[in-house]
């Protein structure tokens, strides 16, 4: 993000480069960047000549090469930009010529995403040296609490961690999803409110009460029939609950706790457990209602039931069957 924001501010004041390679795993920032270059350059009027918008599925390198060598008119530059680039990957060591010496008057933005162009090749030497390169990896889902909370704190607003909670359990690491799902509720409310558990409940669906994060609290606190009553929704609607992301954030969950067992300086847990410190108590607290031994047995229990949950070693048992097995051995 820190890097997104250094190349914005330095198109603000006019450090304009000829090339800008937008690459890597995580395509938000490569369509945030793209979008900016395509809004903010050119006025309107000098768009309808001088801006051209390929795609790497419909076009070669020799046609942006082309496009690319063409002087502006009637504008002080022309902007290139070629969307799904990686369309091109077979072809796109061509461009290296170009990229070498680019025309001064034309902007050139390749998107290129899911995935980094070679760095020991020239076409990325060639960028790097006459232009601008972002490479953004995918963010951890560790990390999306933090970016939500950033995302909002510059327009203003602010999220409950609860609420943050809900959207990646919902959304994942899919920063672009998310971002959408932010615009609609920033649109709602104003800047001094709080984005709650019931706002994001109310506007995008997803239930406070029941889904795995408070199957995980619940959990935690030896919640037991509140556990049950979550399992049994789940396994109620499973299309919207697959067993295997309830399995995999118990996973997580109870590894971190696992983990905060043997810190020798528990003082550290949140930085070394990866987590925000507002929830670092549910870790304190899970690990005082589960002892290491009996964690490592459910981490087992969870690896068996993620097997049998594919067919492996059961005999077509149900989401709601396995879910149980799973409690039985949690709670037990």
């Amino acid at each position: 993000m820190e890097e997104v924001k250094r190349i914005v501010n330095d198109i603000k004041s006019g450090k304009i480069k000829p090339l800008y390679l937008l690459t890597g795993e995580e395509p938000f920032y490569i369509d945030f960047l793209s979008d900016y270059i395509e809004d903010n350059l050119l006025t309107e009027d000098e768009k309808a000549f001088n801006q051209m918008v390929l795609y790497g599925n419909d076009v070669s390198v020799d046609d942006i090469i082309g496009q690319s060598k063409r002087y502006p008119m009637m504008a002080e530059r022309q902007i290139v930009i070629v969307k799904e680039a990686q369309e091109l990957h077979k072809t796109i060591e061509n461009l290296a010529p170009y990229c070498e010496n680019p025309q001064p008057t034309t902007v050139l933005v390749i998107c290129y995403k899911y995935k980094s162009i070679d760095k020991r090749k020239k076409l990325y030497k060639t960028f790097k040296a006459n232009g601008v390169i972002l490479d953004e990896k995918k963010l951890y889902e560790n990390k999306v609490a933090d970016w939500i909370s950033k995302m909002l704190a510059a327009k203003g607003y602010k999220i409950a961690p609860k609420a943050s909670l809900m959207l990646l359990e919902f959304l994942g690491n899919d920063l672009g999803k998310i971002n959408n799902e932010l615009n609609k509720l920033t649109q709602i409310i104003k800047p001094e409110q709080i984005i709650t558990p019931e706002l994001v409940e109310e506007n995008i669906g997803i239930s406070k009460d029941f889904n795995n994060f408070e199957l995980q609290n619940a959990i935690g606190t030896k919640n037991v029939q509140k556990a049950f009553r979550i399992t049994n929704y789940f396994a109620q609607n499973p299309k919207d609950n697959p067993l295997v992301m309830t399995v995999a954030l118990l996973h997580s969950f109870f590894s971190k706790v696992l983990k905060y067992h043997a810190l020798t300086n528990k003082n550290n847990a949140s930085k070394e457990l990866g987590i925000n410190p507002f929830f670092i108590k549910d870790y304190q607290l899970a690990a005082s209602n589960y002892p290491m031994k009996k964690v490592s047995g459910i981490i087992a229990k969870l690896r068996d039931i993620d097997m049998k949950s594919k067919g492996v070693g059961a005999a077509n048992l149900s989401q709601a069957d396995l879910l149980k097995e799973l409690l039985a051995e949690i709670f037990n």
